[in-house]
């Protein structure tokens, strides 16, 4: 007898409801499961994103591809700027490619086999050429004057590019005992659900180029990227790309110690060397020699074999400035174009040879910010030519600041890297037509302005020498209608001394600029100097010592009180 009919119902209904939710459970997982845990097995051949000839640095595929293969190799010139050397140029006027190392200067011109190195002809085996509107080098001349390392595909064609120094982290898949055709796949993403780019047989190498959760992002040996789980892949080895080391200059003649130049200023005739007093400490003498004449890059030269032979007879080094005229025009000009710098550097190598000289001082000032690349690019190309004949390259520049014909045309950092010296010409803190009065090189000034190259531009101490002024300016203040007008007269250092001793004066030690000072009326007017004399010149000679900077550069011989060499000579050698 059936009681209670609706109950048996209702407990099939609930049996039924489990049921399904056991099936809906079931297939939950597996659906679960099948996602998180099942690999994908869909293949996918992997591409190069259809660059025909990639290049690749560190694991990045690089926008330009290469033409040609083996021997006939070609990276584009913008691969070689972007990733092998920032400093190479190409020079549209005369369709040239201009590298520049350590040692060598090399000129490459489009469609031509003859390149030069250092002036002398080589041949290329293949030309440089342009192909969809970009420029190709060949890579001969780039093996040959770069460290990189080249790897090309055989099977794909793929470029694998290396510096030196890179390192190379290497993987090799793992390895399953009784399971030889096993293999590890590399997918197209970090995750199992990605497609198979290659099957990588057991212990094959693979390089590494970063992490994603638990995955190895690789690269193989024919190019292709993809990733590869952690687990199926152990370190292997790490592989260095080596440094070749080049000898470092040598100087014909090699000074010892601190540097103690000073620069000798011909304007058109050279001094009576009979009548130049004892220089004791002096090492180096700059003569103002060499100036850019024209914008063609020719050079008048002041030099006199009679001053030659005195600064060689007195055991000096012989540094011939070369200056720019401080005429801007002339300068863009002669800057412009390989081959009127060239112009420049092959009369400075003929003047040196000539002349027997141990060293050229550059002395651009007054230089457009526009052609401030140019003038690296000159002092680029002449450092090499000049090394090669055991000459000293230095440059001199001034404090930083942000006038861009005075400071800001200096690329320091850049021009570092090619001189063997910086001068750091710290004078004129306030210049001859300056609206206000002041020193002319406080000491405070000067500090900042070493530091400044120091810590800002990079520059080693080791190659910066502290240029000084052996003048100072007597200021002259005058008032009409409540205002001060004011205006200034360079002077040696004997000129304040004089007036000492004729206005019986007593000089006032300026804490503020390191310096005495002195103050005088003259025909109703006030006259005001800050005077360079034994404690300015041992202050700044101080701060060579206390930044352990290369030595000191005065200017000039002649403007010099004759116990200043001494002052020099003791605090050097301190």
């Amino acid at each position: 007898m059936n009681r209670n009919p609706y109950g048996r119902r209702k407990r099939r209904v609930l049996r039924g409801i489990l049921l399904f939710l056991a099936l809906a459970a079931a297939a939950i997982l597996a659906i679960y499961y099948w996602i998180n845990f099942v690999p994908s097995s869909k293949h996918e051949p992997p591409t190069f994103q259809g660059n025909p000839k990639p290049v690749f640095y560190k694991g990045g595929m690089l926008q330009d591809p290469a033409l040609g293969k083996k021997e006939s190799l070609k990276l584009s010139f913008d691969t070689v700027q972007e990733r092998i050397d920032p400093s190479v140029i190409y020079e549209q006027a005369t369709e040239s490619t201009i590298i520049t190392t350590q040692n060598k200067v090399i000129r490459l011109q489009t469609s031509q086999l003859t390149g030069l190195v250092n002036e002398k002809p080589f041949t290329l085996k293949f030309p440089l050429e342009k192909s969809g509107g970009k420029l190709y080098l060949p890579i001969d001349p780039l093996l040959s004057f770069y460290r990189i390392d080249l790897r090309e595909s055989e099977e794909t064609g793929a470029v694998l590019m290396f510096r030196e120094g890179d390192s190379i982290r290497w993987l090799r898949t793992v390895t399953y005992a009784g399971k030889p055709d096993k293999t590890i796949a590399m997918r197209r993403d970090p995750s199992i659900k990605a497609p198979i780019f290659a099957d990588l047989k057991q212990g094959e190498s693979i390089m590494v180029w970063g992490e994603e959760m638990d995955w190895y992002r690789v690269q193989l040996t024919n190019g292709y990227m993809g990733y590869v789980r952690k687990a199926d892949a152990i370190f292997d080895r790490e592989e260095q790309i080596p440094v070749k080391t080049e000898p470092g200059f040598q100087p014909k003649r090699p000074i010892t110690g601190k540097i103690n130049l000073t620069w000798e200023h011909v304007v058109s005739k050279n001094p009576d060397t009979s009548k130049i007093s004892a220089m004791p400490g002096v090492n180096v003498v700059s003569p103002t020699w060499f100036h850019l004449q024209d914008g063609e890059g020719n050079l008048q030269n002041l030099a006199d074999p009679a001053y030659v032979k005195w600064a060689k007879d007195n055991g000096y080094h012989i540094w011939g400035l070369f200056s720019n005229g401080f005429d801007p025009k002339r300068t863009t000009a002669a800057l412009s174009t390989y081959d009127k710098r060239m112009k420049m550097i092959k009369q400075l190598l003929a003047f040196s040879q000539m002349y027997g000289l141990e060293g050229i001082n550059i002395d651009f000032e007054n230089v457009e910010l526009a052609d401030k690349q140019n003038l690296v690019q000159f002092v680029r190309e002449l450092t090499p030519l000049l090394h090669e004949q055991g000459l000293v390259v230095s440059m001199d520049v001034t404090p930083r600041s942000t006038n861009e014909m005075w400071s800001m045309f200096y690329d320091r950092k850049a021009l570092i890297e090619s001189v063997d010296y910086m001068m750091l010409m710290a004078y004129d803190e306030h210049w001859a037509s300056s609206p206000k009065a002041g020193s002319v090189a406080s000491l405070p000034w000067v500090e900042a302005s070493v530091r400044g190259l120091l810590e800002q531009d990079k520059i080693p101490p080791s190659k910066l020498v502290l240029g000084i002024p052996f003048y100072t300016r007597v200021w002259t203040e005058t008032v009409k209608d409540g205002k001060t007008a004011v205006s200034s007269r360079a002077v040696f250092m004997e000129m304040p001394q004089r007036i000492i001793r004729e206005q019986k004066l007593k000089p006032q030690f300026s804490k503020e600029t390191g310096q005495h000072y002195i103050e005088y009326k003259e025909d109703g007017k006030l006259n005001k100097i800050w005077i360079e004399d034994e404690t300015s010149v041992r202050a700044r000679i101080a701060l060579i010592k206390k930044y352990d900077l290369a030595g000191v550069a005065s200017w000039r011989r002649g403007f010099e009180l004759p116990e200043a060499w001494s002052w020099i000579k003791e605090e050097l050698v301190k």
